[in-house]
């Protein structure tokens, strides 16, 4: 019963996997339109996306807490990665304490938290099991283009002009965050459970974000992106969202491949990243 189950998927795949890269392409795009199209339909409250991204994003960091404290092993996760998300959280966490205390502050200092954790066990605790070498992204490719990007393109609000080029640093470094881990995994061609189900999470989690924006956007009929300023910003915003999905959607599909296929390691071909 569940190998009939699966078979129509694993038919499905095999399709798609024939395709060109411009029919996958056209295909992920028609997906992602209908996914959005069902959540609108399902979820009335569209603010309670940004609450469900924020929830999936802490549920991979919580695969990564049991990976490191049970199997007591780093293999296979980007410490730069991890600074990156370290990095944007805390300023986004500055952000909200100055300019807009909510829900988000809550769960942004609990995800921060979580997060040095997980950088504290990879740095000092499981040093040994840590893959320098395949670690090699330089955080300079991501970290200087944010920032000159803030400086041009920031919001045009009437806060500090310090706090709104903050604000548009860490919506710019979220969006790329993920590259070192993405790297790594292409270096090593095999990625383990864990750290699979975790950037499984992270795609989840930027889908839900940028599925609350475009949502937001087509609900108010466009007038959120007035509201966020004028200028670059606001499409500079939604931009961020867009790539930031984007850029795991690759990754997603094979991992959602890998789990109907009944693999627990995930192989990567070479490209994906």
């Amino acid at each position: 019963m569940r190998g009939s189950s699966r078979r129509p998927v694993a038919v499905v795949m095999a399709w798609v996997r024939r395709q060109p890269p411009k029919v996958k392409a056209f295909l992920a795009v028609v997906a992602g339109m209908a996914a959005l199209v069902f959540i609108r339909f399902i979820v009335h409250d569209h603010d309670n996306l940004f609450v469900a991204a924020e929830a999936a994003h802490a549920l991979g960091i919580a695969v990564l807490i049991y990976k490191l404290t049970k199997e007591k092993t780093c293999a296979g996760l980007s410490l730069k990665s991890q600074d990156l998300t370290a990095l944007f959280l805390a300023v986004r966490l500055y952000c909200s304490f100055v300019m807009e205390y909510d829900i988000h502050t809550i769960l942004d200092t609990a995800t921060l938290a979580a997060t040095l954790f997980v950088i504290y066990m990879i740095r000092f605790k499981l040093r040994s099991t840590y893959m320098l070498d395949k670690d090699n992204f330089a955080l300079y490719y991501v970290v200087l283009p944010c920032a000159v990007l803030a400086l041009l393109v920031h919001p045009s609000t009437s806060h500090n002009i310090v706090n709104r080029i903050c604000w548009a640093f860490c919506v710019y470094l979220e969006a790329v965050s993920v590259l070192p881990q993405l790297r790594l995994m292409q270096n090593t061609k095999i990625v383990e459970p864990f750290t699979a189900h975790y950037v499984f999470a992270l795609g989840v989690a930027r889908f839900l974000s940028c599925a609350h924006w475009v949502l937001q956007v087509l609900d108010t009929r466009g007038r959120l992106l007035t509201a966020l300023g004028y200028g670059l910003w606001p499409s500079m915003v939604l931009l961020s969202e867009i790539v930031q999905t984007f850029i795991l959607a690759d990754f997603c599909y094979y991992y959602v491949k890998s789990v109907f296929g009944g693999q627990l390691v995930l192989r990567l071909p070479s490209g994906v990243v």
